[in-house]
């Protein structure tokens, strides 16, 4: 998930130092009663599905009723066809804001005030740490294109196109397509009369032969063309089994859960176990009267995702609303050393805390 970020410092330290040496003036953030400070939010997870399908198109030949009679090739398709297949299925867990997960961190006189980075959403990202320091992260990848094949009759000879009938014309493409094979037969040999003696350019030589047969072989046998497509699909982990996530069709491709033109794919989430969810009556009565900066510690779910009883996907995955709230010290950031911490975007887990 791309994530831009929102920085939060006290430039008015630099600006009222002369002035007040111990008392830090903040100039940025959000006023909490008569208090300053920055408010955050800490995720909660949800569920991404990505789904990799890929549509075919089949156009027959020109030809493609002359494919067995010139070219030996039996069962040759004459109509056209579209078709999806099902490539691959794959679950990650994604943080969002939680709105039930709000906090404040006051910016207390004769402290030092803490450089915080959230999130566009305003969840906790980073404490201490500059920007310029962090690395790019899921940078777009730059998309790649196939290279269109030449047209075939840009390969026809001054009989072929005079020819006087479609069948004759078939008849003369396919005694081309067997010159070249000869031709290339005499490459390899060396038995031709301009065999090149360097390799590169006989293999360049080859392989504008092989491309000039594949394209003539096209027009009796027909042409497949593919077209990748992603989807993306969000839902809530909820601990069931056999949750639709998404459907498939081979005439219709990757539909919603809801459409009942395809065949359902089903996602289950099963509870590891290994932190008890604290309720929330509970997590709220335990909050009051603490100070320091919040973090999640998430739990963790076994995600299955099947399709026609076809395993998909099968991985442990972070899920926070399986786990639980922890709180970094605030006199941590009270010393005279500088504390830096660093939590995940997705989870709003604690990845380091380092001294500096």
């Amino acid at each position: 998930m791309k994530i831009k970020r929102l920085l939060i410092t006290a430039l008015g330290c630099l600006l009222m130092a002369p002035m007040m040496q111990a008392q830090t003036a903040v100039t940025a953030g959000m006023m909490y009663g008569k208090k300053y400070g920055v408010t955050y939010m800490l995720p909660k997870s949800q569920l991404e599905v990505q789904v990799f399908a890929t549509k075919h198109t089949f156009q027959p030949g020109e030809f493609c009723k002359y494919a067995d009679l010139y070219l030996h090739l039996g069962d040759t398709q004459t109509q056209a066809q579209e078709y999806w297949t099902l490539d691959e299925a794959v679950v990650r867990s994604v943080g969002v804001a939680d709105k039930e997960k709000i906090y404040f961190v006051e910016l207390k006189d004769k402290t030092a005030a803490p450089l915080m980075e959230l999130t566009e959403e305003g969840t906790i990202y980073s404490i201490n740490l500059p920007i310029s320091g962090r690395k790019a992260e899921n940078a777009p990848q730059a998309a790649t294109s196939q290279k269109a094949k030449p047209d075939p009759r840009s390969f026809f000879t001054e009989e072929i196109l005079s020819a006087s009938s479609t069948a004759k014309m078939a008849e003369l493409v396919a005694q081309e397509i067997y010159n070249i094979r000869d031709s290339k037969n005499a490459l390899v040999r060396g038995e031709a009369e301009n065999t090149p003696k360097d390799g590169a350019q006989l293999q360049i030589m080859l392989d504008q032969l092989n491309l000039q047969e594949e394209v003539l072989t096209e027009l009796f046998t027909g042409v497949t063309t593919t077209e990748s497509q992603t989807y993306t699909f969000r839902m809530a982990p909820e601990m069931a089994a056999n949750v639709v996530a998404f459907r498939f069709s081979q005439k219709a491709g990757v539909l919603e859960s809801d459409d009942l033109t395809g065949e359902p794919a089903y996602l289950t989430v099963a509870n590891q176990g290994l932190i008890t969810p604290q309720p929330a009556e509970e997590a709220a009565k335990n909050k009051k009267g603490l100070e320091g900066v919040a973090y999640n510690v998430p739990g963790k779910a076994l995600v299955t995702l099947t399709f026609k009883q076809q395993q998909l996907f099968r991985e442990e995955l972070p899920i926070t609303q399986l786990g639980s709230v922890e709180y970094l010290a605030a006199n941590l950031f009270n010393k005279n050393y500088t504390i830096t911490v660093q939590f995940d975007a997705e989870t709003g887990a604690l990845v380091k805390v380092n001294r500096e």
